[in-house]
């Protein structure tokens, strides 16, 4: 069967890293430019074609991909003259790779739906490196069929790939699911640097903690920078797991309930950022805590 055509909008790390895969596996790629030249040219030199808007990538595509950072960068990019909904047709079909507010989600549906298309919102678990190699966690949502047709190509970038329910789904359980992660990551940061302040080795700690049942993957992308100085098996930084943290918090408020237990990370991902580390990645919250002991900041 022929491939789909893609158009790719959001080219970071972790879109960079689709596109490349996508690429491996010999589909046409429409992309479009935002920040990072040397990643879009690297993308053109393998094949792909660059365009001038959204709205280019939309007609150039059977399937629209967006993996950019805020609900506000996707409404940015679907709106407007020369966003992805003035380039839709029939049975087109746009997915949101981010992590963004179910209700942005539910409300670009509609306006996409009425330009007879077909909105997906399906984010994503894991990193560039398993981007990579086409191992990703994907959490899709929206219809039934529309998921069916796109499938396939989810099954070439994700190891795991998983149809959640209705539109918005997906970015329900993202959000619960990076609460969770960001809540595990900072806990973890914090214990070695209490471990540092009380003259506690910190393999040792992680040791005990890794041999019983908190032993997690994040618990050992921390670790890998903590004791092996690698902060790289968590590429993702300080500043989006704040937005992240953010929303779900959002989330939780839109229905009526106040979470507890995302104030902590909240607190320490914003103080964070305040002492100019928002750019950082996740495991160098182990330094965050490590100098907010030091000088006994108790705030």
């Amino acid at each position: 069967m022929t491939k789909p055509t893609i158009g790719f909008i959001g080219i970071g790390l972790m879109g960079a890293a689709m596109c490349n895969r996508l690429l491996d596996k010999g589909y046409g790629l429409t992309i479009v430019a935002n920040r990072s030249r040397e990643r879009v040219d690297a993308l053109v030199s393998r094949g792909a074609s660059e365009v001038k808007s959204a709205k280019d990538v939309a007609l150039a595509s059977d399937i629209v991909m967006l993996c950019v950072d805020t609900s506000a960068s996707v409404e940015s990019r679907m709106y407007g003259d020369d966003g992805v909904i003035a380039g839709l047709s029939q049975d087109k079909i746009v997915i949101d790779f981010g992590t963004s507010l179910p209700a942005s989600t539910k409300k670009i549906g509609e306006a996409v739906s009425a330009a007879n298309a077909v909105y997906l919102d399906c984010p994503i678990g894991r990193t560039p490196s398993h981007a990579l190699e086409g191992m990703l966690n994907l959490m899709c949502s929206g219809d039934a069929d529309a998921y069916a047709c796109v499938e396939p190509v989810l099954k070439d970038l994700g190891e795991n790939v998983f149809h959640l329910g209705a539109l918005g789904t997906g970015h329900t359980v993202k959000l619960i699911n990076n609460f969770f992660a960001q809540t595990v990551a900072n806990g973890m940061a914090e214990a070695f640097a209490m471990a540092d302040k009380s003259g506690v080795d910190r393999q040792k700690v992680y040791d005990v903690m890794a041999a019983g049942p908190l032993h997690s993957g994040m618990m050992d992308f921390v670790k890998a920078y903590a004791i092996d100085g690698d902060p790289n098996k968590l590429a993702f930084s300080i500043r989006n797991a704040r937005k992240d943290v953010g929303y779900y918090t959002d989330m939780a408020e839109s229905l009526g309930v106040e979470s507890i237990m995302a104030n902590g990370a909240k607190t320490a991902l914003d103080k964070s950022i305040e002492a100019g580390r928002g750019d950082e990645f996740v495991p160098l919250q182990v330094d965050f805590f490590t100098e907010q002991f030091k000088t006994g900041d108790k705030g």
